[in-house]
C-alpha cells in the first residue's frame, strides 16, 4: 500500500522516470508523427524533445522504412511487434550508424510505443571477439601452409642452381634463373604471409609523430589530385609500441586508402582518446583511436567479412597482404583494427591500449 501510495502522489513525475531509462522511448500518432521523446531517445536521434514533437519520425531518421514497417504491422495486428539488429542514422548526425533492437507497442487505436535499445557497444563487442577469434586461427593456419611452402622452394631453388652450372649451353641457364626468380618471387610472398617476426620491441611514443612519418610516405606516393588531411587531438598521450611496427601498419592502411582514392579523393587522418573502450573481451579506461577515412568507392560488400584475411583483395594487381599483415601487428599490441564503409566514407580505425586490459 505504500509504494502503491507513493506511485500515485501528485508529485509523482512519470516523465522524469522514462527519461531515467536507458532505452530510448517514442510515442507516435496515427501519421507516425512524434508526440513523446524520452531522454534516451533524444540522445539516439540528436535532436530535442521540442523540435522533435510534430515531426514525422521519418524526418529524424535516414531510412525510416524499417522502423514504419514494425509500426504498420502493429497496428494492423494490434499486438506488440519486435524486430532486433536494425541499422539506424540519425538525420541530424548521418556519420554515426547505430545497431538497435525496436519493439512497437500499440497504445489505442492511434498511439504507438516504440522501445529503442541501442546495442551497437554489444554488437561491436561481439563482431571484435569474433574477429579476434578467426584472426587466431587464420594465423595458425598461415604459419603451417607457410612453413610447408618454404621447405620445397629452398630445394627447388638449390637444385636450379646445381643444374644451372651442368648446362654446357648459356640460353639454356635462361629457364633455370627463371625457376630461381620465381622461386625468390614465392618466398617473399611467403615471408610477407608471416608478417614481420618477432615480438615488438616497445617504445612510448607519441602516436602524432608516428603518423606524421606516415603522412610524408603518403604524400610522396599519392597521385597528385588526392588530398591527404590530418585532424588531431593534441591532447592524446603517448602510445606504448613497437615504431617500427605500428609505422608499417599506419602504412599499409594508408597506402590501401590511397590505391582506393584513385587519382583524386581525400584522405584524413584522425586521433582521438576513446573513454571505456572495450576490444574483444577487454575493457579499458582509454584507448588511442588512429582513423583513416577516405571518400573511395568502399568495400566491396562481398569481401567485408574476409578483408583482414591474406590474399583477399578486390584491386587488380594486389596481393591482399597490407591490412591482413597490419591486423597481425596492431593485435601484437592488444589493439585492434576496424573498419566501416559505404560508397563515399570508408573509416579504418586502429584502436590502440594506453595500458593493460581488464577483463570485464
Amino acid at each position: 500500500m505504500a509504494l502503491e501510495a507513493r506511485l500515485t502522489r501528485p508529485q509523482f513525475d512519470l516523465a522524469s522516470l522514462l527519461d531515467s531509462l536507458a532505452i530510448g522511448v517514442a510515442i507516435v500518432d496515427s501519421r507516425s508523427t512524434i508526440e513523446y521523446l524520452n531522454a534516451s531517445a533524444q540522445t539516439l536521434l540528436a535532436v530535442g524533445i521540442n523540435p522533435a514533437r510534430g515531426r514525422p519520425l521519418a524526418e529524424l531518421i535516414r531510412d525510416p522504412v524499417p522502423i514504419e514497417t514494425i509500426i504498420a504491422r502493429a497496428r494492423e495486428g494490434n499486438d506488440a511487434i519486435a524486430h532486433r539488429e536494425l541499422k539506424l542514422v540519425p538525420t541530424a548526425r548521418s556519420t554515426s550508424q547505430f545497431v538497435v533492437d525496436c519493439t512497437a507497442t500499440p497504445l489505442d487505436s492511434e498511439r504507438v510505443l516504440l522501445e529503442i535499445s541501442d546495442t551497437t557497444r554489444q554488437q561491436r563487442i561481439n563482431r571484435d571477439t569474433a574477429l579476434l577469434t578467426q584472426l587466431g586461427g587464420n594465423r595458425l593456419m598461415v604459419r603451417q601452409l607457410a612453413h610447408e611452402i618454404k621447405n620445397p622452394l629452398g630445394g627447388l631453388r638449390g637444385a636450379a642452381q646445381l643444374l644451372e652450372r651442368e648446362l654446357p649451353a648459356e640460353p639454356l641457364k635462361e629457364y633455370t634463373q627463371l625457376i630461381i626468380r620465381e622461386a625468390d618471387r614465392l618466398r617473399k610472398l611467403v615471408d610477407n604471409l608471416l608478417g614481420p617476426g618477432g615480438l615488438p620491441h616497445k617504445t612510448t611514443i607519441n602516436p602524432h609523430e608516428l603518423l606524421e612519418h606516415v603522412h610524408q610516405l603518403l604524400r610522396s606516393e599519392a597521385p597528385g589530385g588526392v588530398v591527404i588531411m590530418r585532424d588531431y587531438d593534441p591532447s592524446l598521450p603517448d602510445v606504448y609500441v613497437d615504431r617500427d611496427q605500428m609505422i608499417q601498419a599506419m602504412l599499409n592502411i594508408g597506402q590501401n586508402a590511397v590505391q582506393a582514392i584513385g587519382d583524386n579523393g581525400r584522405l584524413m587522418l584522425r586521433t582521438r582518446a576513446l573513454i571505456n573502450a572495450t576490444i574483444g573481451a577487454n575493457r579499458y579506461r582509454a584507448v588511442a583511436s588512429i582513423q583513416f577515412e577516405d571518400n573511395g568507392p568502399g568495400v566491396p560488400p562481398e569481401i567485408a567479412d574476409t578483408i583482414f584475411y591474406p590474399l583477399v583483395t578486390s584491386r587488380p594487381g594486389g596481393n591482399g597482404l597490407g591490412l591482413a599483415v597490419a591486423q597481425e601487428l596492431v593485435t601484437r599490441h592488444g589493439g585492434l583494427i576496424e573498419f566501416e564503409s559505404r560508397p563515399g566514407r570508408t573509416v579504418f580505425t586502429m584502436l590502440i591500449p594506453f595500458e593493460e586490459g581488464s577483463d570485464g
